[in-house]
């Protein structure tokens, strides 16, 4: 029974000694802003169509499904409302942090990992580089300021999609009274609650990625390997992540 708690005991350990370091390195120099640059449009301009699409059927969907729930209940005039408030509070920042963990969660670790089995990151350290600063905090912070910005932007695409269902294929509502319904749903809570999950998911998802990259072993089979673990990992977090903050913000 030892035994087998010893491999995620310390697996788990390890990743809080990476991420107390990454956390730490924020604060010091040096920043390697050419790196956080890059890896904002790794990040950001390359997950734009994925998230773009993903956050306008997802508003289209949620507005198709409820139309005859609505209708049935005479209540087609609040689609606005339920799009809107589904949208921002959980189905936004999970969807676009989902979007994120598959494509840049992944590339993280087989990057860190290609680096890790051909001994790149052990010359960096020879070097006297410290790898954490130079490979992980870039990622950590563009993944940071990206991430709520894709989610903002999923939420938009997402109203777009759910108007475009609501008003113009199914005419359950005027478009003013959808707009009006959705803008005075929203709370500071709804808002607050729809930043913060993105920002916590960016520091997991970047921190997962890098760190099964960083501790990839076994050449390219290795390299497959730590790839799935940061995808699934990551996946899990979100989820599990978004209904302890969920949980948090209803008991307040």
């Amino acid at each position: 029974m030892l035994e087998f708690l010893k491999a995620p005991v310390l697996t788990f350990q390890e990743f809080v000694q990476l991420s107390a370091r990454a956390s730490r390195g924020i604060v010091r120099k040096p920043y390697y802003w050419d790196d956080v640059f890059t890896q904002m449009d790794l990040i950001g301009v390359g997950s734009l169509p994925v998230v773009i699409l993903t956050g306008f059927f997802s508003g289209a969907v949620m507005a198709l499904q409820m139309s005859r729930a609505l209708q049935t209940y005479g209540a087609t005039s609040q689609v606005g409302m339920i799009v809107a408030i589904t949208l921002v509070r959980e189905m936004g920042p999970v969807l676009t942090a989902l979007m994120v963990a598959g494509r840049n969660s992944s590339g993280m670790a087989s990057e860190l990992g290609s680096m890790k089995v051909t001994e790149q990151i052990d010359a960096m350290r020879a070097l006297g580089t410290d790898p954490v600063m130079k490979l992980v905090k870039p990622r950590l912070i563009a993944t940071a300021v990206v991430l709520p910005l894709l989610t903002v932007l999923a939420d938009f695409v997402g109203l777009v999609g759910g108007y475009i269902v609501a008003c113009v294929m199914l005419p359950l509502t005027t478009g003013a009274q959808y707009w009006n319904t959705a803008w005075r749903a929203l709370g500071y809570d709804d808002i607050g609650q729809g930043l913060l999950k993105p920002f916590i998911f960016a520091i997991v998802l970047s921190l997962v990625g890098c760190f099964y990259g960083m501790r990839t072993t076994g050449g390219t089979q290795g390299v497959g390997r730590a790839t799935t673990q940061a995808v699934v990992v990551a996946s899990v977090w979100v989820v599990v992540l978004t209904f302890i903050i969920g949980r948090i913000f209803v008991s307040m």
